[in-house]
């Protein structure tokens, strides 16, 4: 009888144990030994940790893909207020993690993209197919006449994700939530304002 996979017990301890000491300080023994898995099993499962990190970063955008759907597929809400609904999902995931934890996706491209061309490409897809949903909500949002269209639907889907990881890196300095309640306040008060 063949021997059980542990590559799902290997990617959810290296998800816990990238998010609490990131790329560079995670080894494969750190992963391993949190999955309660020999070090041979990393290696019958990951050509490299590169390859694992991609895949530690495909699980990871599958949740955020969840919550993204969460928020903005929520038709019982304007497309402006699931925007914000889906900032005070993210707020309060954070707000559960004490302020110490913030985006994996953000913290890789931060960490990874210079020693890593596979981990930046990879980080460069996700912020694409990222946009995706946001740039249709947006574009929802200016057909009714929410908010401006001043700007493309992309480009303001572009910059909300960059500088919502903005205010995310910022809340991990401070271990508090004013950058998160600043990035949404002046956001929603000048780019993404309610037209009257």
């Amino acid at each position: 009888m063949p021997k059980p996979s542990l590559k799902d017990a290997i990617l959810e301890a290296g998800l816990k144990v990238m998010f609490r000491t990131g790329y560079h300080g995670t080894s494969v023994r750190d992963v391993t030994t949190a999955a309660g898995a020999p070090q041979g099993s990393f290696t019958n499962h990951f050509r490299s940790k590169e390859a694992f990190a991609s895949e530690v970063l495909d699980r990871y955008f599958d949740l955020t893909r969840g919550l993204v759907a969460e928020a903005l597929q929520d038709v019982s809400l304007s497309p402006r207020a699931r925007l914000k609904r889906y900032l005070d999902i993210i707020t309060g995931r954070l707000e559960a993690d004490g302020f110490g934890r913030g985006c994996l996706i953000g913290d890789l491209s931060l960490e990874a993209t210079g020693s890593s061309e596979m981990l930046r490409v990879r980080l460069a897809d996700i912020f694409a197919e990222w946009r995706v949903p946001f740039a249709a909500c947006i574009a929802e949002a200016q057909t009714r006449g929410e908010i401006a269209s001043d700007f493309e639907p992309e480009e303001l889907a572009d910059f909300l994700l960059a500088s919502w990881q903005g205010a995310i890196l910022r809340m991990k300095v401070d271990r508090n939530p004013k950058a998160l309640q600043r990035f949404k306040t002046i956001a929603f008060q000048t780019v993404f304002k309610e037209l009257t």
